[in-house]
């Protein structure tokens, strides 16, 4: 059984996040287009300010989340980001 502590090291980052305060809705827009474009970029201008945004980009990373909001990024950009660093390790392979 993983207990929180054996979780918590790994995301202690969490606690210097700009988002920590924010309703967490508004990471999670229906769309990038349309009505949730605001949204999309309101999360995104949280992600600009924040000081962890690189560890949690890595986090969204490596534990394939595939929506919402994650370091500054939605799920095409790190889809698109994923696909690039496995081209790069196939060339350098």
């Amino acid at each position: 059984m993983i207990t929180q502590n054996a979780i918590l090291p790994a995301v202690s980052w969490l606690r210097r996040a700009a988002c920590r305060g924010e309703d967490p809705e508004l990471f999670f827009p229906i769309s990038a287009k349309g009505p949730g474009h605001l949204q999309h970029e309101r999360a995104k201008a949280v992600c600009r300010r924040c000081p962890v945004r690189r560890p949690c980009l890595d986090y969204a990373l490596s534990t394939g989340q595939e929506h919402g909001i994650w370091g500054g990024t939605d799920p095409d950009e790190r889809r698109a980001s994923a696909r690039r660093e496995q081209d790069r390790r196939v060339s350098a392979g």
